[in-house]
């Protein structure tokens, strides 16, 4: 079962570098294990300080398998310190999608 889910929120600008650092280890640790079955995107707006979080996942229960990552679990410990508007998900429906294709790995390197 395929679901999707929007979070918008802000965060208060002296948590941002803290924030961007925990986001980021959330895709090291997505690009490592390489999960199948999620696409995940997250979206800082010219503000700064305001992000969107886009996720697709495909499970048997339609669960998202996002939030037991070990690197999510410490993204979202002590939020509460770091957002200025608690964060809003919204369930959403993909109307159009495009992914370029990757090109294939140069097997010298």
């Amino acid at each position: 079962m395929i679901s999707n889910v929007v979070v918008s929120y802000k965060i208060r600008p002296e948590a941002a570098a803290e924030h961007v650092r925990l986001i980021e280890a959330v895709f090291d640790q997505l690009r490592a294990e390489k999960p199948g079955n999620v696409e995940y995107k997250v979206l800082r707006l010219d503000d700064g300080v305001s992000f969107v979080h886009v996720s697709t996942a495909d499970t048997a229960d339609g669960s998202n398998p996002l939030p037991q990552l070990s690197s999510f679990t410490e993204f979202g410990r002590d939020i509460g310190s770091r957002v200025a508007t608690q964060p809003q998900p919204t369930a959403a429906e993909i109307v159009g999608s495009y992914l370029p294709p990757v090109p294939p790995s140069d097997p010298g390197t």
